[in-house]
């Protein structure tokens, strides 16, 4: 079992190293890389996992409502743990609301479970990102518009994709072929952007973002327990379930306290400690989990 969890874990934070020394070093700027990944990779990546032929929207609607109620279960935590702190709660309630699901999560379920694991890994992230652009975004400026939902090409691949699986049209094979060549350039880069991310962050603040990095993976670990009881989710399902909701916030929770002006140095410490204490925290879900 630990070879299996240290062989799972090993490829993900070494990239994440090679990228936060590379930055250390060199310095890169990773904007337009980092732009190609959300408006190119990724669309791409959600695309042809879901017009691939052997997928099948309906098995997986367990795995996506479960997620929903997680995300929520932990928006309802971070509240809580915002006034027992006595901090603004749209500075804490993004960070344990949306997890690493892309950096992390993708990279992770695939690693675990092989190529199998993609589809429901997708599932799961599509769920935490149209909730993250939509409510999360909302959240911080009341004046966001859900209509601008429909500009985000991930949220677009994801209707499309959802609309030729759901109708049985079949895509020219070549196609999603050439797609998923252009969705497999997407994991290693965004372990090695959050590697590179890493090396920008402050840790001014840190005794809030050891609680929340702390927090947001207990939590979130709770909940996907709960959910797999609930909805009676078995094998790498459940798994799976368990890993996302034990993941750190997600990096795009600093990008967007940023744009906002969320206090964004609060949320840089709760995000970068979150994702090191992640280095000692998945070792033990992933053990749980692989059982």
């Amino acid at each position: 079992m630990l070879e299996r969890i240290i062989s799972i874990l090993f490829p993900v934070f070494f990239i994440i190293a090679v990228g936060y020394f590379v930055a250390r070093r060199d310095k890169p700027d990773m904007t337009i890389a980092n732009k190609l990944t959300m408006d190119v990779f990724t669309p791409a990546l959600v695309f042809a996992a879901l017009v691939s032929r052997d997928f099948h929207v309906a098995q997986f609607w367990r795995l996506g409502l479960a997620m929903l109620l997680i995300t929520a279960g932990c928006g309802v935590a971070g509240y809580l743990l915002a006034r027992a702190l006595r901090e603004d709660f749209r500075t804490i309630v993004p960070p344990m609301m949306f997890g690493n699901s892309a950096n992390l999560g993708i990279p992770l379920a695939v690693l675990a479970f092989g190529d199998s694991a993609l589809q429901p890994a997708v599932i799961l992230f599509m769920v935490s990102s149209v909730l993250h652009f939509g409510y999360g975004g909302w959240l911080l400026d009341n004046k966001v518009h859900l209509g601008n939902l429909w500009k985000v090409p991930s949220v677009i691949a994801t209707l499309l994709g959802l609309a030729v699986s759901l109708s049985g049209i079949v895509v020219w094979q070549p196609l999603v072929i050439a797609l998923k060549l252009l969705g497999d350039i997407t994991i290693p880069l965004m372990l090695f952007a959050l590697g590179v991310r890493m090396t920008d962050v402050s840790l001014d603040g840190w005794r809030l973002g050891v609680i929340g990095g702390l927090a947001r993976p207990l939590i979130g670990a709770a909940l996907s327990a709960l959910m797999v009881w609930l909805f009676h989710l078995h094998g790498f399902e459940a798994a799976l379930l368990i890993i996302y909701g034990a993941l750190p916030p997600a990096v795009m929770n600093f990008l967007f306290s940023e744009r906002y002006g969320q206090e964004p140095h609060k949320v840089a410490s709760i995000v970068l400690l979150g994702n090191l204490i992640s280095v000692g925290v998945l070792p033990i879900v992933l053990a749980f989990a692989l059982r």
